[in-house]
């Protein structure tokens, strides 16, 4: 059927020298035997990508009448074009519908208990750009208040509060500007959290007990989602896009890219701030922690490896084309699922009678997902 420190104290080079304790202490510089040389990430805007994205789910073992959710791309911007979404396969019934609060989109395909082998396969097509602000000039900024309003406003897991608050003006101290601001928050997050490669998926998000506990390592939906909480509780618009790596990296970072044939834990979101003489720049303080945790064989403890130097720089600011956008989307609630609503709709969702999938768990869900870069759409 087709439908169409322990913290780290120290910001070495950035902005600040300020950590939540108060105390300073440089980081440990760690020379890497295997790989010391400086890489270029350079990500420059004006050429448009073109990609095919499928995702494919076949349930495992139904026990029940069943419900999938997979979402499609919805963002259509200066920097990506969210084209159209088809689907196939034995469902009962499948619609694409809209979340009415955030906008996001997805397919509700159902099934009924008896139907052998339920598959769903959702085909989108989106194009894609390199982001990069020119710090020098002026950019469009035109923004709605309602818009600007909404993106400091807290979320369930992003509270602006309490301890969200105190850090965030704590890091800012004596800043005056939004973008000052933001440059404190970005080094502070990059040098005072780190990339834990055992977290599942992309992390929880939940940053209060991020800072509560101490421990601030996770993933991106942790670390973003912290940059972004503190971003709002300084008073500046910030949201997180949750999306999907589709491509290898064009500069050489094994870690910041994709394979296409097999997208499995490829799902990745970055952040946005809006500023007030530049619009919306993104950001991306969460990649510059994968770099330095995974891009080598050993941990790069130090920010200013040179490694890590250019990624650092071009992520306040920029990101690279080979990456598309779900949505903005927060505390949703999908139609027809039983529990709690979702923090963010990053991967596919699935429901047969009372028992959810593991969205985390894509081989006993089971679902994969391919992308392929094509001349034209």
């Amino acid at each position: 059927m087709n439908k169409t420190i322990s913290r780290r104290a120290l910001l070495q080079g950035g902005s600040a020298t300020l950590a939540l304790s108060g105390t300073l202490a440089a980081l440990p510089r760690l020379l890497l035997a295997d790989d010391t040389a400086t890489r270029t990430f350079d990500p420059k805007p004006g050429t448009w990508r073109n990609f095919e994205v499928v995702t494919t789910v076949q349930l495992r073992d139904p026990s029940a009448d069943a419900t999938v959710w997979v979402p499609v791309p919805t963002i259509n911007t200066h920097w990506q074009r969210s084209l159209s979404s088809e689907t196939s396969g034995n469902a009962e019934q499948t619609s694409i519908e809209t979340d009415p609060k955030s906008g996001a989109r997805f397919v509700v395909a159902q099934f009924k208990a008896d139907t052998p082998s339920p598959s769903l396969q959702v085909t989108s097509r989106v194009q894609t750009m390199d982001r990069a602000v020119d710090w020098k000039s002026l950019q469009d900024n035109r923004e709605s208040t309602a818009t600007l309003r909404r993106w400091v406003q807290p979320s369930a897991l992003v509270p602006t509060d309490g301890i969200v608050r105190k850090t965030a003006l704590q890091i800012t101290k004596g800043a005056h500007t939004d973008v000052d601001k933001v440059h404190r928050i970005y080094d502070w997050t990059i040098v005072s959290t780190y990339r834990e490669p055992k977290v599942r998926g992309c992390g929880v998000g939940d940053i209060k007990a991020l800072l509560e506990t101490g421990d601030l390592g996770g993933k991106c939906a942790d670390i973003n989602g912290l940059f972004v909480g503190l971003c709002r509780a300084a008073g500046i618009p910030a949201r997180d896009a949750y999306g999907l790596r589709l491509a290898p990296s064009a500069f050489g970072y094994k870690e910041l890219g994709g394979n296409p044939a097999s997208l499995k834990g490829a799902q990745h979101c970055r952040s946005e701030v809006h500023l007030q003489k530049y619009g919306w720049v993104a950001m991306d303080p969460a990649d510059v922690d994968k770099v330095m945790r995974q891009e080598t064989s050993e941990w790069i403890k130090d920010a200013g490896h040179p490694l890590v130097v250019p990624v650092r720089k071009a992520l306040f600011g920029g990101w690279e084309g080979n990456w598309m956008a779900y949505n903005t989307a927060v505390d949703v609630t999908l139609p027809g699922a039983a529990g709690a609503s979702l923090p963010f709709l990053m991967y596919p969702q699935a429901q047969s009678g009372a028992k959810r999938y593991d969205s985390y768990d894509p081989d006993n869900f089971k679902y994969t997902i391919t992308s392929r870069e094509i001349k034209a759409l």
